[in-house]
């Protein structure tokens, strides 16, 4: 019989409880302080510094200034001066709160949310918001100083609070006319290092002055005295030429374009690119990517339509003059391997990877840069026939040695080798290291998967019905199955177990891509098949070839608002379907003037949906199925009690436990 808990014990308070204490509210910057990594870069403040020089930047690139200082300090201290229009510093409408003190206290909050016609910024460097509040929440003082409106406004803050509040006095004649200077003390203690990295920071503010030609950008260091200035009037053409290792085989292409108000059915007003890229033969590649001025070290989804342009130009011009010779099949990467760039997007809203913004993830922008390459070279090749002559030359030899490469490890087995299923629709590429087989879910999907893929190099493989439950099946006894039997002769594998040293030689696929509906009745082939892998092809798994893709539950078709278009916008799911209507109504939508698909299988999607969303590797979402914290014993357990034939009162139990804790969608 149940017993009433004592009322007078306060919940959470014994040690090692849980209760409605033990829930602590993390409140205004201490989610930075306690966990500087989620926010930033720790192993130096390089990337709490270029918060503030992006925020200056985001100035110039919004034409309103001329002039980025930075300052290095004899006491550790930086500073960063712009002459902008200076950050508002009256009290904000519905906050009552000094403008400038909600910028560097208070997270998601910024001048670059509203991107309607009346925003401050139509293009800056990101969405997140965060920027300056993180550098001060992790500064052990920060100073700024605000030259507006005929006024100079400062204030002071220690370790993320106002120590000195906002004051205000009127311009002196010997004052600048506007603009903000921030200087910051960062703690070290944040840091793994307390120094800026001299070759890092370098390159960020010339890359800066370079993006921005007309723009000014110095760097003093006041130990030395030394001062280094950087105004570049060549742009891109001439950074790129300065840092080649090897001179190019070709003159550089280069070019921009940015959509017109003419456009703005397919992308925002002022949306595009600038690029200049090199081919070499030898030396190292160079390549260098920015988004509305921050650079992405990890490149993203506006490097795939550089490489998906100039692939297309170059293919495109090779069949015409009829140069590619009989057996070879090119790829992106034949053209790509050989190029160095310098790529320039503008992109209105763009969408990062992480909050330090290294990798670009926009879907649009794949479409927005390649849109706008690809026809600049197909002209500039047809008028440069001859070195467009000399760049097939390059790509066919790059294609000639990487398929003579994959020849050397291609591991087939000769007239031995099972005959491959019927069903299977084989792609045309025999390099595993970009193979992809996907197992989809239906001959409906599968049809649909057939017509979408890239042919060279994704296979498809349809399953009807739900694969066998292989947990308790002896592995002689498996191929009496036929999907588990296509399946191994597909894959070019022998069932194993955990303990034998298996034989991965006639693996014909780099990735096994297991492809289901997003439902509960996918989500159970995906268990059964995770099941046979692990069950009876641990080492695939262990080796890092299985994945799962994920397709979207949700389309939006979103209408135009502000400098946006009409949009097409895919969600993987109900979080995700909400995340998108907020951002919806944050950029002016109406209410209810989206509509909402839900898509009941892939057989619902065409083929040029299940390519944008779940085949297309540059826009997809891939999960890598890797073996967790859980020791393989734990993990056998935990598949044992899911999928074992006399584990129902255990799967009955983790049920009563935890059904409460989940949504199921029926």
């Amino acid at each position: 019989m149940a017993t009433k808990a004592n009322s007078s014990t306060t919940p959470g308070s014994s040690p090692g409880s849980y209760g409605e204490a033990s829930i602590r509210v993390l409140k205004g910057l201490e989610p930075v302080k306690q966990r500087p990594g989620m926010y930033t870069r720790t192993d130096n403040p390089l990337h709490c510094i270029q918060e503030v020089i992006d925020n200056a930047a985001d100035e110039a690139l919004a034409g309103f200034g001329k002039r980025i200082d930075l300052i290095q300090h004899l006491d550790g201290s930086v500073s960063i001066a712009d002459d902008g229009r200076g950050i508002p510093f009256g009290l904000h409408p519905e906050e009552g709160v000094p403008v400038v003190e909600i910028v560097f206290t208070r997270l998601h909050a910024g001048g670059k949310f509203d991107k309607g016609s009346g925003g401050a910024y139509s293009f800056s460097g990101g969405l997140h918001g965060v920027g300056v509040s993180v550098t001060n929440a992790l500064a052990k003082r920060l100073e700024v100083t605000v030259w507006r409106d005929k006024q100079v406004a400062t204030l002071a803050f220690e370790a993320g609070d106002v120590v000195e509040p906002v004051t205000v006095r009127a311009m002196a004649s010997g004052d600048r006319k506007q603009g903000t200077t921030v200087r910051v003390w960062p703690d070290a203690k944040y840091f793994e290092a307390a120094d800026l990295p001299k070759g890092e920071l370098v390159h960020l503010l010339r890359s800066k002055a370079v993006l921005m030609p007309g723009v000014t950008v110095t760097l003093k260091h006041e130990k030395s005295g030394e001062i280094q200035t950087w105004a570049y009037k060549g742009g891109l053409r001439d950074y790129l030429m300065q840092t080649l290792s090897a001179d190019p085989l070709i003159p550089l292409f280069e070019g921009e374009q940015y959509a017109s108000k003419a456009e703005t059915e397919n992308f925002a007003e002022g949306e595009g690119a600038g690029w200049c890229v090199a081919f070499t033969e030898e030396g190292q590649v160079m390549r260098e990517s920015y988004v509305n001025l921050i650079p992405t070290v990890a490149g993203g989804t506006h490097e795939s339509g550089l490489k998906d342009g100039l692939f297309g130009a170059i293919k495109g011009f090779i069949e015409m003059h009829s140069l590619l010779p009989k057996g070879v099949k090119l790829m992106p990467d034949d053209v790509f391997s050989r190029a160095s760039f310098v790529l320039s997007a503008k992109v209105l809203d763009p969408q990062f990877q992480g909050q330090t913004k290294e990798r670009l993830n926009s879907r649009d922008a794949l479409r927005l840069v390649s849109t706008y390459v690809k026809p600049a070279l197909e002209l500039w090749l047809n008028q440069h026939v001859d070195y467009g002559k000399k760049l097939a030359e390059l790509v066919i030899k790059q294609a000639q040695t990487r398929q003579r490469a994959s020849q050397k490890v291609e591991k087939r087995k000769g007239s031995g080798v099972a005959v491959l299923p019927g069903k299977l629709t084989d792609c045309e590429s025999r390099d595993i290291l970009h193979n992809e087989i996907f197992l989809v879910e239906g001959d409906s999907a599968g049809g649909s998967a057939k017509m979408g893929r890239d042919k060279e190099t994704q296979a498809i493989l349809p399953l009807r019905g739900k694969v066998l439950n292989s947990w308790e099946v002896e592995r002689d006894r498996l191929f009496a199955n036929n999907e588990i039997h296509d399946i191994s002769v597909a894959l070019g594998v022998d069932p194993h177990g955990k303990n034998d040293a298996a034989d991965l030689s006639g693996l014909r696929y780099g990735k096994v891509c297991i492809l289901s509906d997003a439902d509960v009745d996918g989500s159970h082939i995906q268990v059964l098949l995770l099941t046979l892998f692990f069950r009876h092809f641990p080492r695939l798994v262990e080796a890092g070839h299985v994945c799962i893709a994920r397709p979207p539950l949700y389309r939006v078709d979103a209408p135009a608002r502000g400098k946006k278009p009409a949009a097409k916008i895919y969600a993987l799911d109900e979080g995700e379907l909400t995340a998108t209507l907020d951002k919806l109504r944050k950029e002016g939508a109406r209410e209810g003037s989206w509509s909402i698909s839900r898509f009941k299988g892939l057989g619902e999607m065409s083929a040029e949906q299940l390519w944008d969303t779940t085949l297309n590797p540059e826009t997809r979402r891939l999960a890598p199925v890797r073996y967790g914290e859980l020791d393989l014993g734990q993990t056998e357990e935990a598949f044992n009690k899911l999928m074992g034939k006399g584990e129902a009162a255990s799967r009955r139990e983790l049920m009563e436990i935890h059904g409460d804790s989940i949504e199921v969608d029926v």
